[in-house]
């Protein structure tokens, strides 16, 4: 009830601060948990996506966020996040965020690792696909829009929601060999995920001098 009442509160406060617009919400079912997956502007995007779903969520976040201010790591240890060390390959963040849907909750993963600070979308980590294979649920991509590299007041925010990729499209990956299971990630599991954020981001034009 507390968290129900906070989001509320937060939704009227950002509501207020910014032309904050959700489209697509009609693709989510509530009462079902989803992996979500999300491009990453800003370090308001956990909320964002939380303010776009349904029920509580469970999201992965860089281990130095958990090693600085006290009330700040016990904030975002409410809200669901769980520390992961970018690029260990650490199974525990596999189990811990299995165990979030297992639980009802919905799972919260940046597949880029990092923001990105010209708008347009990266390069998404093998690890997400593998713990979107291992958790095997539908997946939701979203896609969230503002002009400029920071937020500021009144700017125009559009966080768009796709189409569920269900997750019976999602190749079986029990019993590959490590090598048959990293090649599947990275031609089968990833590219889908990675094009249904894109294809909900209005990315930037680059320069002809970087496009070359």
């Amino acid at each position: 009830m507390i968290y129900t009442i906070a989001m509320l509160i937060v939704r009227g406060v950002l509501h207020l601060w910014y032309d904050l617009k959700f489209e697509g919400r009609k693709n989510i079912q509530k009462g079902k948990p989803y992996i979500f997956v999300s491009n990453h502007r800003s370090y308001l995007d956990p909320v964002l996506v939380a303010l776009a779903g349904y029920g509580r969520f469970g999201f992965m976040a860089k281990k130095e966020l958990f090693e600085g201010n006290k009330a700040f790591c016990a904030l975002i240890k409410w809200l669901g996040a769980f520390p992961v060390e970018r690029g260990s390959g650490d199974m525990q963040v596999i189990e811990t965020s299995a165990d979030c849907i297992r639980n009802g909750k919905n799972l919260l993963i940046f597949p880029e690792g990092t923001r990105s600070k010209n708008g347009r979308v990266g390069k998404g980590k093998s690890g997400v696909a593998l713990v979107a294979a291992k958790v095997h649920e539908d997946i939701i991509p979203i896609g969230i829009n503002f002009e400029g590299e920071k937020l500021h007041f009144r700017s125009k925010i559009v966080v768009r929601i796709g189409e569920p990729i269900p997750a019976s499209t999602l190749p079986d990956t029990e019993n590959l060999t490590e090598r048959e299971l990293l090649k599947t990630l990275r031609t089968e599991i990833m590219p889908p995920i990675m094009d249904g954020i894109r294809n909900l981001v209005d990315e930037p034009e680059l320069p002809a001098e970087i496009k070359e």
